[in-house]
């Protein structure tokens, strides 16, 4: 089974998707995530992205699809995958499309999240992840305290702010989705995969609401 996980910064991609990962017994696939572990460990790929990065930019491309294209063929991922972040281009779902053909797999489901964006610039400015690469939780100093400050309830290691998670640069990085991933909802919704969620406080539906219909949609789907 294959997930993509759409929406702009902050929306709650990697947060459903790590609760549909429990549920469904699927790992997340961050493309965030990979770049940032390749920028802090100094590779030649965290150079090449740190600078596009940085500024609240997309990775071209032809990086980004190698980079995912290496990841799929992963033995942890035979079972399928829930992409968070990946595709962000037309580009990058046509190939996408054309990889998982070879693979003889396909996209069960594209799951367009919403939210306000006074919400998700709040969400952002006060989220703070773990430092642990094998643990990332995610916690909201507003919203979903850690017991300790500054520390992860799971694992016990310092938890910090991503440089990138200011309001001008989130603005930036929704402005960026708007102008070149956005295109990617008709692309979708012309395969009939395409699955829209508002998470938002205002109506009482946060991440766990959204996975839990997620879930429920392809149960029924399946029947």
């Amino acid at each position: 089974m294959v997930i993509i996980m759409l929406g702009a910064p902050g929306v709650g991609k990697g947060t459903v998707a790590g609760i549909l990962t429990e549920k469904l017994g699927i790992p997340q696939v961050s493309s965030g995530d990979i770049f940032r572990k390749a920028m802090a460990e100094k590779t030649e790929l965290g150079e090449k992205v740190e600078e596009y990065m940085t500024k609240g930019e997309l990775v071209p491309d032809d990086l980004t699809i190698k980079v995912i294209e290496e990841r799929l063929l992963e033995p942890d991922l035979k079972s399928g995958a829930i992409l968070d972040g990946f595709p962000r281009t037309k580009v990058q779902a046509e190939k996408l499309d054309e990889f998982l053909k070879e693979q003889n797999k396909k996209i069960d489901m594209v799951v367009d999240l919403t939210s306000p964006e006074e919400e998700i610039l709040d969400r952002i400015v006060n989220r703070r992840i773990c430092s642990n690469q094998n643990c990332k939780a995610v916690y909201n100093i507003k919203l979903k305290k850690p017991k300790v400050e500054g520390i992860c309830d799971k694992c016990g290691s310092k938890l910090y702010q991503r440089e990138d998670d200011t309001v001008e640069k989130v603005k930036n990085r929704i402005k960026v989705y708007e102008a070149q991933t956005k295109p990617l909802e008709e692309y979708y919704e012309n395969t009939k995969v395409l699955y829209r969620i508002t998470i938002s406080q205002k109506i009482n539906k946060m991440a766990k609401e959204a996975a839990e219909e997620i879930v429920e949609y392809l149960n029924n789907k399946g029947e």
